[in-house]
């Protein structure tokens, strides 16, 4: 498994194992088991997080709690059938975890109306084919600083990225301007 740290994976005792990645790597992970557009799941997913942009407004909304992080994420099905990216509904799915260890999903708050032009994907990522899509976080000062986003897969293994602390990543530029206009 080209992208697993030791222990990574299920060792039989019914525990995930988790992966620490430098910002930009990409995770090789297995797609959702149940995809919500009722395609078959569990196909190899490559996600990467690539930018982060923080701002008090977005998508003509203001943070409730101060700041949005808003992540771009490179989805790539790279085996030869379709994948996604797990749903919280599976257990799967995005996390920010904040210095002090509190976990907070993706969109929770006022987060999850924050798409930017451009980086709307999600669902079904069609076999050699990518897209972008991005996720947010309604996040404290506090919370923003020193945060770490966590992606767990259809087969419950975990892989973190510590996010920078200012806006960082080649699509900064294109997630400002996908922000643009009246919402």
């Amino acid at each position: 498994m080209a992208n697993c740290a030791d222990g990574a994976g299920t060792g039989g005792d019914g525990t995930s194992g988790k992966q620490e990645l430098a910002w930009g790597k990409t995770a090789t992970t297995i797609g959702a088991q149940s995809p919500a557009d009722g395609t078959e799941g569990g196909g190899k997913l490559e996600v990467t997080p690539t930018t982060v942009v923080y701002a008090k407004t977005a998508m003509g909304n203001t943070a409730v709690n101060g700041v949005y992080a808003i992540i771009t994420v490179k989805d790539r099905a790279s085996g030869p059938t379709a994948a996604a990216e797990s749903a919280p509904i599976e257990g799967g799915g995005w996390q920010w975890i904040s210095a002090d260890g509190q976990a907070l999903d993706e969109g929770e708050n006022d987060a999850s109306s924050i798409t930017p032009n451009g980086f709307t994907g999600g669902g079904t990522v069609k076999a050699g084919t990518w897209h972008w899509k991005t996720i947010a976080f309604d996040l404290t000062a506090a919370q923003a600083k020193g945060g770490t986003i966590a992606y767990t897969d259809g087969a419950g293994s975990v892989f973190t990225w510590k996010v920078p602390s200012s806006d960082t990543g080649p699509e900064v530029s294109a997630v400002k301007k996908g922000m643009e206009g009246n919402y």
